[in-house]
């Protein structure tokens, strides 16, 4: 478990895009009196870009540059992350981790309602398919703080909510 912090600890919402990890993450934050971190919004408030992905349509972030921009925050704890990756930052800001995930019709939907199509669509339910964000903080981060959340309704969230809310308990009473 990563190191006491003053402020709280700090938790990241993770997942492929559309499997309402904004969503769980701004309520939390809001219940928990915790600060939510959308990594898209920092980098884009602070032009914390390298390129664009013509491909994607998409700035492509600056890993190096966000990572920067969060370090002292992080450490004083009592943040909730929220980014679709979780690889490049260091294992050490997180208390815990939670992956969001989503049913591939209701995922797909979410997806193309948002304007998603082609290769970006397809992309994306592949990486759910085939749990490549799971994936990738099960590899990032010690085992026993990364845990997956089912993400398909809104009961799912409330129940993902209560989860989280209680371990955040748990972790006050231990720290």
């Amino acid at each position: 478990m990563a190191t006491d912090r003053p402020c709280g600890p700090n938790i990241l919402i993770t997942g492929t895009p559309g499997t309402g990890k904004s969503t769980l993450a701004e309520e939390l934050a809001q219940r928990a009196s915790l600060n939510y971190i959308n990594i898209g919004d920092l980098a884009k408030e602070g032009n914390l870009y390298e390129g664009f992905d013509p491909q994607y349509n998409c700035p492509i972030i600056d890993e190096d540059r966000v990572l920067d921009e969060l370090e002292d925050q992080m450490g004083q704890g009592g943040n909730v992350i929220d980014y679709h990756g979780c690889e490049f930052f260091p294992e050490r800001w997180f208390d815990i981790v939670f992956v969001l995930r989503t049913d591939n019709p209701i995922l797909y939907t979410r997806l193309e309602s948002r304007g998603y199509n082609g290769k970006k669509l397809e992309d994306n339910i592949q990486c759910e398919i085939f749990q490549t964000i799971l994936e990738e903080a099960r590899d990032s981060y010690k085992t026993e703080i990364v845990h997956e959340l089912a993400s398909n309704t809104p009961d799912d969230m409330e129940d993902n909510l209560d989860k989280i809310l209680s371990w955040i308990e748990q972790w006050k009473n231990t720290h």
